[in-house]
């Protein structure tokens, strides 16, 4: 039996285009869902809510406005295609979830649902974009350059970044809806760490 390692594929341009549409449309459509329940999630996303919700301004101006200064670190640390990929999905993320409550109303949508399920909509969105070298900005960025450059899991910073920010959150929504919200962080992460690892996927 064969010991060669797998060769790496590349991905096409219609790949990647792929990924970062249906990937920002899963985000944007889970973050849809945190918002309709009142919940918030980690990183610039969980910031972006807190201000919403103290603000009444659309979630979608704070997520993309927040976004920017990481593209810093992704332009040094990650390169200029990842950084132009992911700015061209936080636009999408920022476009898709100012437009969803135009489209998208949930009449019943308990908090408990919202926060696994849209959850796990994030995450797989996260996940597509990931394996096509792009994210959604922020913590992100940083988590995927852990990653690449210290051989940290991904899903690990994210999940433990987002449980902070969600516990942070205590000063300013109900105790409930910040034990809903970690919920929600758990399995963003949970799809992360368990099918994103370094080595595993090989085709860029």
């Amino acid at each position: 039996m064969s010991t060669d390692s797998p060769k790496t594929m590349i991905h096409s341009w219609l790949d990647d285009g792929h990924a970062l549409l249906a990937g920002s449309l899963f985000v944007a459509l889970g973050l849809t869902m945190f918002s309709h329940a009142g919940l918030i999630t980690g990183g610039v996303a969980g910031v972006a809510f807190l201000l919403s919700y103290a603000s009444g301004i659309n979630l979608a101006i704070f997520f993309f406005v927040l976004s920017l200064p990481f593209f810093v670190l992704s332009w040094y640390r990650l390169g200029a295609e990842f950084t132009i990929k992911s700015f061209a999905a936080v636009v999408l993320v920022s476009v898709f979830t100012g437009f969803a409550p135009r489209v998208v109303r949930f009449e019943l949508l308990n908090p408990w649902v919202a926060s696994v399920l849209g959850g796990f909509l994030i995450g797989f969105g996260l996940l597509a974009l990931l394996r096509h070298q792009a994210s959604v900005g922020g913590v992100n960025i940083l988590a995927q350059w852990l990653q690449q450059s210290k051989g940290i899991s991904a899903g690990k910073v994210q999940m433990g970044v987002d449980v902070l920010i969600v516990l942070a959150a205590l000063a300013v929504i109900p105790p409930m809806k910040v034990l809903e919200s970690v919920a929600g962080a758990v399995a963003i992460g949970a799809i992360l760490a368990l099918n994103h690892k370094p080595g595993r996927y090989l085709v860029v």
